[in-house]
């Protein structure tokens, strides 16, 4: 079988958008971050450092920050006494869920295949 250039293009085109999307979801807490705000239509601060064991305040204000500039995540300062913040996937973010679902699902049949719990 002869690949045509086209494959050839269309190949590099799927590695850079794979890349594109490990550059994103990288790194220990993102996909945990996300899950916790997946999972409720809003999310105080404080209820996502709850959610994630090991991550620090100031770790989960860094990440919280980069999944805004990516879009995924909209910050509201809300109008209480004291001032709390709430955080939800925007539209973006939101095409995340299958992705979500997905990677919950086999971890919970890998867990089960590896240590059989």
């Amino acid at each position: 079988m002869c690949l045509t250039k086209d494959f050839g293009q269309k190949h590099k085109t799927e590695m850079r958008a794979i890349q594109d999307s490990m550059d994103v979801l990288n790194g220990k807490w993102v996909i945990p971050i996300i899950s916790s705000i997946c999972f409720y239509e809003t999310r105080r601060f404080s209820d996502i450092l709850n959610d994630i064991d090991g991550i620090s305040n100031r770790m989960l204000s860094k990440e919280l920050k980069a999944l805004e500039v990516n879009k995924l995540v909209k910050r509201t300062i809300l109008d209480t006494q004291p001032i709390s913040v709430q955080y939800e996937l925007t539209e973006h973010g939101r095409t995340l869920q299958t992705i979500i679902n997905n990677l919950t699902v086999w971890g919970i049949s890998h867990r089960k295949e590896i240590i059989g719990q």
